[in-house]
């Protein structure tokens, strides 16, 4: 980490200079005929769950066999180390760890997000260099929020902008107001958008008039916006964003794909139907149960779940029996 750290100081001043002097390119429906975006981010991404032992040590068997049954399922690419992947329990070894092993098993047309924020700027820096070094393809960075309150647009902006400037791959950034209490201001969206290393945000506000205003004042850019949920994706789609990051599609995979494809071919009756029979399952494994209810979920889909680290604990058989047929009532079970 010190030796990725004085690269990153020593190579710092090139690579801002490099990239700032990239052309811009735009995209979207505003995107002049034959221009792409830099990474194309249009698709599913599943954000991993990490598998760990009985004894909790991640477990590195069992994240490859996920992989394998993932392997058949055309997602855009995976997300690791982000608030699924239970990425604030792991050690810093665990998470570099973890991409190896995900980039390994994972196609090279497939992309690997990994998940680099930290508190700190600096720190942000070496772990995304150390990301970069373990194989991801893009830096997801979440939003720093201990000091939540001195987070202003200009301090948010000047973090990003160190982080996409000392970065060898490409940033997206990470607003999930319910873990960070923190929502990127969308001004701070629009200046970031405009750095030729920050390629996208995840947004998982939930907020679809804010969403369909980051794609509209973004769309001279070379930036993308992905919405962080299976149950407001549809809505997502139809306000121009380019995929999705979801925590559902851990364990129903194919529709999630089959959704956004729907959605791509202007298919909406169908999308609409498939669409409503994804939110409860979706609430139930992210807003009512959270980690160890995904986990639970992927069991019964042929996946291995396993316990979460503590101190998070297990579903209560009752709360086991909700779940089940919060999904059973939806036809997926």
């Amino acid at each position: 980490m010190a030796f990725s750290s004085r690269l990153t100081s020593s190579l710092r001043p090139a690579l801002a200079a490099l990239r700032w002097a990239a052309p811009r390119r735009c995209r979207g429906l505003s995107t002049p005929q034959g221009s792409e975006p830099s990474v194309n981010l249009g698709g599913i991404f599943p954000p991993l769950a990490t598998p760990f032992s009985p004894t909790q040590e991640v477990d590195y068997a069992q994240l490859e066999g996920n992989l394998r049954r993932y392997a058949s399922i055309p997602f855009r690419g995976l997300v690791v180390l982000g608030s699924n992947g239970e990425y604030p329990y792991l050690t810093s070894r665990e998470r570099v760890e973890v991409v190896r092993c995900v980039r390994r098993a994972l196609p090279r047309d497939r992309l690997l997000l990994a998940g680099s924020g930290c508190e700190s700027t600096q720190a942000t820096i070496e772990l995304t260099v150390s990301m970069a070094e373990a194989g991801a393809d893009v830096a997801l960075v979440v939003t720093p929020c201990y000091y939540r309150g001195a987070m202003t647009t200009a301090a948010l902006v000047h973090h990003y902008t160190e982080v996409g400037d000392a970065s060898p791959i490409p940033v997206v950034l990470y607003s999930v107001p319910a873990n960070t209490g923190l929502d990127l201001p969308i001004e701070a969206v629009i200046t970031l958008a405009q750095h030729p290393n920050i390629i996208g945000i995840k947004d998982s506000g939930g907020d679809i008039t804010r969403m369909g205003l980051m794609v509209h004042k973004t769309k001279q850019e070379d930036f993308q916006v992905l919405a962080g949920s299976a149950s407001f994706l549809l809505a997502s789609y139809a306000v121009g964003a380019s995929g999705g990051v979801c925590a559902l599609a851990n364990v129903l995979g194919d529709p999630l794909c089959q959704l956004d494809q729907l959605c791509r071919k202007g298919q909406w009756q169908e999308a609409r139907d498939l669409q409503h029979r994804l939110i409860e399952p979706n609430t139930a494994v992210t807003r009512r149960f959270g980690i160890p209810g995904l986990k639970k979920a992927m069991e019964w889909f042929g996946y291995y779940g396993g316990p979460c680290r503590a101190p998070l604990v297990p579903l209560s058989p009752a709360q086991v029996e909700e779940l089940r047929s919060t999904f059973s009532a939806n036809g997926w079970l």
